[in-house]
């Protein structure tokens, strides 16, 4: 039997994708199970990029792209 676990999915995210306050959620509406977890909010306004504790899905801004500093 097989331990192995299948590697967590990147997401590239658009800045007009994320909240006022540089968040994404996760699940997304593109996930097919969306209900798998409960909702949370990744931060990728301190870094570009951020990771659910959840199921692992990495998320993070498309190169080129830049938060607004709309706090």
């Amino acid at each position: 039997m097989s331990t192995a676990t299948t590697p967590a999915a990147t997401v590239e995210v658009l800045a007009k994708d994320c909240n006022d306050n540089g968040t994404v959620f996760c699940p997304n509406p593109k996930m097919a199970l969306w209900s798998n977890h409960p909702k949370v909010f990744i931060d990728l306004s301190h870094g570009s990029q951020g990771q659910c504790p959840y199921c692992g899905t990495a998320y993070k801004l498309k190169a080129g792209e830049v938060l607004s500093g709309g706090h």
